[in-house]
């Protein structure tokens, strides 16, 4: 039987990789800041057989924050946050997207210009527990980020962007599970970091659904794009 979502990252994955060779390896969000984090774990949800989100104590983080494509800043863009955690076995990447906050709008992209808005994973994660999907939430009354480099590390200097990162099962509530605070850019300007969802999840959480199928070649291209 045909995998109708693998076939359409495969049919898009080709302008990916063009693009991928002229963006020097970044055919979506050409344009971010790249900041040092820190991740402050709590404890999360239990029961769920994801010791990774039960975890506690703090580790270092490098987050990118980019308009997706590339749009001029006064115009809304699709904006990524993207995280790398140090692991045992490799890197763990999270990829979130701007998207609503409730229970159907968490998987609906939205063009955003504030940094500091609402990010979802999308792509959801296979568990012992069902579907789990992750988010960035936003401390709440924060004031307005222009998702522009600079803005962004000097809102990041300020100790003004903040998030929680909470898991949600399927449509279900949101479940803190860590604060994510930015703190400065690191020295080089936008350095070629290569973040993959779907090679790099955390520790039992399995890439899976329709997201990921179509993830999976678009990722392959881009990293074809920037190996030529």
């Amino acid at each position: 039987m045909i995998d109708l979502l693998r076939t359409a990252g495969r049919a898009v994955a080709v302008p990916l990789g063009a693009l991928a060779r002229r963006r020097r390896g970044k055919p979506m969000h050409p344009r971010g800041a790249v900041l040092d984090a820190v991740l402050e774990r709590a404890g999360g949800p239990t029961g769920w057989g994801v010791p990774w989100l039960a975890g506690s104590g703090d580790e270092a983080a490098e987050v990118r924050l980019s308009r997706g494509a590339g749009l001029p800043s006064l115009l809304p863009d699709l904006l990524g946050l993207a995280v790398r955690l140090p692991g045992p076995d490799g890197p763990v990447d999270l990829l979130l997207s701007t998207t609503g906050r409730g229970r159907l709008t968490r998987w609906l992209p939205v063009p955003r210009r504030d940094a500091g808005a609402v990010y979802c994973s999308i792509m959801g994660y296979r568990t012992a527990a069902g579907p789990v999907f992750l988010a960035a939430l936003p401390e709440p009354g924060a004031a307005p980020v222009p998702a522009e480099p600079g803005p962004v590390a000097a809102a990041a200097r300020a100790g003004r962007l903040v998030f929680t990162l909470a898991a949600a099962r399927g449509t279900g509530p949101w479940q803190p599970f860590a604060r994510l605070r930015l703190l400065a850019p690191v020295p080089e300007v936008d350095p070629d970091l290569r973040f993959d969802a779907v090679r790099n999840p955390p520790p039992g959480l399995v890439p899976d659904g329709p997201m990921a199928r179509f993830r999976a070649p678009a990722y392959a291209a881009a990293r074809e794009g920037r190996d030529r």
